[in-house]
């Protein structure tokens, strides 16, 4: 869906839609060149997509790639649909506690050790809400937030730590 936005925008070539959704979209794990053609060629044999003539450049042929109003219509109905609610109920930072507390185990220890990561992690993206562009900015802040919710969970747990070890124990 998101090559499909990125053309909606611009038809484009397959290097150049890598590089655009690298930017904004990529961060940390950038998009596989190969990932990107095969997803085209899909869209293509789908119609959402139309192949056009090859145009020469510095290396290979390279072909434009231009949304149909069969991609124009699904990508408008994604991007207008609702995302599911997250985050899951099934979880393995729950799992792990659980099972840990279920095997006997010392969750505590383990949840002060995923306390410290995410705390780890938050800092990582406080330095890059702070210097980084605002589209980064803006993920930082996504992130910052769900690893708020987290540490309120951890919290939690760790004070029912007893009380819950009881219930998955019997």
């Amino acid at each position: 869906m998101t090559l499909l936005g990125l053309l909606e925008r611009e038809p484009s070539h397959g290097y150049d839609l890598k590089r655009v959704y690298d930017e904004f979209f990529g961060r940390g794990k950038p998009l596989p060149f190969g990932q990107v053609y095969a997803t085209l060629g899909r869209l293509a044999r789908d119609g959402k997509v139309m192949v056009g003539e090859a145009e020469p450049g510095d290396g290979p042929d390279r072909k434009r790639y231009v949304i149909t109003e069969a991609g124009a219509t699904e990508f408008e109905s994604w991007l207008t649909e609702p995302v599911a609610p997250e985050p899951s109920l099934r979880t393995v930072l729950f799992t792990k506690v659980v099972l840990a507390l279920m095997l006997g185990r010392d969750a505590q220890q383990y949840l002060d050790a995923q306390r410290a990561a995410h705390l780890r992690r938050m800092r990582e993206l406080t330095e890059l809400r702070r210097t980084g562009p605002l589209v980064d900015a803006l993920l930082a802040d996504y992130g910052l937030f769900h690893l708020e919710a987290d540490l309120r969970w951890i919290d939690l747990t760790t004070a029912r730590l007893g009380a819950i070890a009881e219930v998955v124990r019997s």
